[in-house]
């Protein structure tokens, strides 16, 4: 089998139900944004603007992962626009082109747009993973429009890598979305490449990512663009391995924008063999917990989480043993009973905040630490039960 990585002039893609959602992760190649002069086009961003603004209008939330900086930045300073500049050059052209890139998305829309900059490690670091995904919950609160994308201007390797397909994946893991959909300017997945192959079939549904799928994959098709096939099944890997399905379609495709809005696909489905509640779930069973840590709860609260799915709140806890930071992955256990295993997750607090609002009512966290980030302590989110 092959992955083309172009598009015949027409598309040999049949209609099929797309998948139901609430929440989503749309993401942008600069392919899509880029003028052919240089700077950036409405002209592809327009129909996928409508695309969001009319899932919006029907009560859902979306978040944008948006590329296109660096190409905007090399309409500012031309100068600086060969293929060989310098990598602080091309940090330097993000930096100027990411106010253009939100610029051109707020035009489109009557909602404030929120730019968010991420790097990787910001998604790797436990606490900074926290912080990102409360910043993003919140922005959807307030229906805003998120817009992320990479901190070019900072990330070395992933500017050279061209990671925002992948980037996408961790956001949509990380926000609790449905779906990835990956807007390219390709139609999505075919058996050959059919602009050499006229018995290329189109592959409009994948059970799975499989490594001699990868193996096939293509590099990138575009000049401005600097993802290929290769990194957006990589992308849908992830998203897949969190419990949410990835969508390929063609972005400038009038007729692909169309049954996306009717809750049909003209593309690929990527589909995932678990749900998200399963796949999160695994992962916290299975991610290391520090070592000889634990927040310690009484028999009351070891009851809400076990039988109830409560989320552990500062009343029940009688206090922390070891040292651990928010973000951490800690043991939660009972001792008035002998020492039981309850439960193990994610905590919203350092060992030292906790031991100083245990059994403290969620109103007296902000007069004890100076600071709230929130009245659970480990959410029932972030929590499995043993």
């Amino acid at each position: 089998m092959n992955v083309a990585t172009d598009t015949p002039a027409c598309s040999a893609f049949v209609e099929q139900p797309g998948p139901v959602w609430r929440r989503a992760v749309l993401k942008v190649g600069s392919s899509l944004l880029a003028a052919d002069g240089g700077g950036l086009t409405p002209r592809f961003a327009l129909g996928l603007a409508q695309f969001v603004s009319a899932n919006l209008a029907l009560g859902r939330e979306v978040v944008i992962v948006s590329s296109g900086a660096v190409a905007a930045g090399r309409a500012v300073l031309p100068k600086l626009a060969d293929s060989g500049a310098p990598m602080a050059a091309r940090q330097a052209l993000a930096a100027l082109g990411q106010a253009q890139l939100i610029g051109l998305w707020q035009r489109f829309f009557d909602r404030p747009v929120a730019q968010v900059l991420l790097t990787h490690d910001d998604l790797r670091n436990r606490r900074r993973y926290l912080n990102a995904r409360a910043t993003l919950t919140e922005l959807l609160r307030l229906g805003t429009l998120p817009v992320v994308n990479e901190n070019d201007t900072v990330s070395v390797d992933e500017l050279k890598l061209g990671d925002n397909d992948n980037l996408a994946a961790i956001v949509a893991a990380l926000i609790d979305a449905e779906v990835l959909f990956i807007a390219t300017d390709i139609d999505g997945l075919y058996s050959a490449n059919p602009r050499i192959d006229p018995a290329a079939q189109p592959i409009g549904s994948v059970a799975a990512i499989t490594p001699d799928l990868l193996a096939l994959a293509g590099g990138s098709g575009s000049s401005v663009g600097t993802g290929g096939m290769r990194t957006k099944l990589d992308a849908a890997a992830k998203a897949a391995a969190a419990g949410i399905e990835t969508v390929l379609f063609n972005g400038t495709s009038p007729a692909a924008l169309r049954a996306l809005a009717h809750g049909q696909l003209l593309g690929t489905r990527i589909r995932t063999g678990q749900t998200r509640l399963a796949a999160r779930k695994y992962w916290l069973r299975h991610v290391p917990a520090v070592a000889g840590a634990a927040i310690v709860v009484d028999a009351g609260a070891a009851r809400a989480i076990g039988g109830k799915g409560a989320s552990l709140l500062p009343g029940g806890i009688v206090g922390a043993d070891g040292e651990f930071a928010r973000g951490d992955m800690v043991e939660i256990v009972c001792r008035d009973d002998g020492t039981q295993h309850v439960a193990r997750g994610i905590s919203q607090y350092s060992a030292g905040d906790i031991r100083r609002i245990a059994r403290r009512h969620t109103r007296d966290i902000d007069a004890t630490l100076g600071y709230n980030y929130g009245e659970n302590v480990v959410h029932r989110d972030d929590m499995v039960t043993l």
